[in-house]
């Protein structure tokens, strides 16, 4: 829980105050008032009108702690409501995903919609609002405050337009706005990575750290983020995190920008991919070939027409015979970065280790670098990064030790993004909940577009 928010007890803050409440309950989670007491400064009647607002408003729900040996009466716990929820959007070369999470942090929809090729703005819009038609009796259950959409490029976060990304050949595209037309729902979009590095902050491995450095890596790229002073950095115009264009090698080996030799020229996805493909594009040792990541278990519930991942609500689903047609259709390339890390850790293929290998020491120059030059308590990777990094943490971590001065790095862990392949959905989530957040009493509990 954060402890160096403080409140205000005068009235003509109360706004102020409900929102450090709120915030407190959603990135802390579940806290007793005798908690907010002590973390606010506020006083206790204070925390408990402040409390019974939120809990009119449909934002929090209080119940009776857990039993204990606590002498005296225990104080309620106040939580944030699961009924109030966001759409979290996240297109990709390979996929467009749709996300619905609840305001108490828990996904309950992951929805992942292969596509054969790279998505026009104007199709990742009209797929990413035809699974939210589809979940509109689903929806119905939530309060949803709108719709959160993490873009792998630079997105201008003022009116949501895309300014290039450069996978998807998107340039100056007005994606929230055709998205809130499209869905009825309000809409704010911002840089995946940018996302990703708050959603590992507050529920993450980041949770307590003010100086962290987030680097993710998908099928559109590698970018980053960061947290300073426990700031977020974006730069003058927002931009900043861009660490896939750092130079690592003298190869020819062209990026998206049409930089030589860079982090995101050779540390790849796809190398990756082609790598577990094998040379004659059968199955390795540990029979991941290219149409072999059907057997992985866990892959969620596939809707056998068309590819899609679906959870339950409030609970993960399980594999039916859709998997087989969604793989045989799209290969490993429809693999998710939870899906490739357990591929990569599977294969016993020379071919694969040596690729991982290659890309571990490449991508040790560039954390190295930004070692150095920002002194942060952690590192996270995400995506493919940190597939990467499971496979053989010794060697990255050595690796960057070797290119590191030795003070700075006795003071920073490297790790991987706790939150899997649900970052990218609890990132832009948070992005759509910044308004309520900021002001509860502007909430309207059962708005509906």
């Amino acid at each position: 829980m954060e402890t160096t928010v403080q409140g205000n007890n005068h009235d003509d803050v109360r706004r102020h105050n409900l929102s450090i409440i709120l915030r407190a309950v959603h990135r802390g989670g579940p806290s007793s008032r005798a908690d907010l007491t002590r973390l606010t400064g506020l006083n206790r009647s204070t925390i408990s009108a402040l409390v019974a607002e939120l809990v009119q408003l449909g934002l929090v729900g209080e119940r009776q702690p857990d039993a204990t040996r606590q002498v005296g009466r225990p104080s309620p716990v106040v939580e944030a409501s699961g009924r109030v929820a966001a759409l979290a959007v996240h297109p990709e070369i390979d996929a467009v995903t749709v996300g619905l999470v609840g305001l108490d942090g828990v996904v309950h929809r992951r929805i992942r919609s292969v596509v054969e090729h790279s998505p026009s703005a104007a199709e990742a819009v009209s797929l990413a609002a035809a699974v939210i038609e589809g979940l509109r009796g689903d929806l119905e259950l939530f309060d949803v405050v709108g719709v959160g959409v993490a873009v792998p490029g630079l997105v201008r976060t003022v009116d949501g337009v895309v300014r290039h990304a450069p996978h998807l050949g998107w340039v100056d595209e007005p994606f929230a706005e055709r998205l809130a037309d499209a869905t009825g729902y309000p809409v704010v979009a911002a840089n995946d990575a940018s996302l990703g590095v708050l959603a590992e902050r507050y529920f993450g491995a980041g949770r307590g750290l003010t100086d962290l450095v987030y680097l993710n890596g998908g099928a559109s790229g590698i970018g980053g983020g960061l947290i300073v002073g426990g700031r977020v950095v974006g730069g003058h115009a927002g931009y900043a995190g861009e660490f896939g264009h750092t130079r690592v090698s003298e190869s020819q080996a062209l990026d998206s920008a049409g930089f030589r030799g860079t982090l995101e020229a050779e540390v790849t996805r796809r190398g990756l991919l082609e790598a577990l493909a094998g040379d004659s594009g059968g199955a390795d040792e540990s029979g991941f070939g290219l149409g072999g990541l059907d057997r992985l278990d866990g892959l969620g519930d596939l809707d056998s027409r068309d590819g899609r991942r679906q959870g339950g609500l409030g609970g993960s689903g399980e594999s039916d015979e859709g998997d087989d047609e969604r793989f045989g259709a799209f290969g490993i390339e429809a693999a998710d970065a939870d899906e490739l890390e357990r591929a990569l850790l599977a294969s016993t293929s020379p071919r694969v280790r040596a690729e991982v290998n290659r890309q571990i020491d490449y991508l040790a120059v560039a954390l190295a670098s930004a070692i150095n030059v920002l002194n942060p308590q952690l590192v996270v990777l995400g995506g493919f990064l940190a597939a990467l990094r499971a496979v053989d943490p010794e060697r990255l971590q050595a690796a960057v030790a070797e290119l590191t001065l030795r003070e700075l790095l006795a003071d920073v862990h490297i790790d991987s993004a706790r939150l899997g392949s649900d970052l990218p959905m609890i990132g832009a989530a948070e992005l759509a909940f910044d308004e309520v957040l900021g002001n509860p009493q502007a909430f309207v509990r059962g708005s509906r577009p």
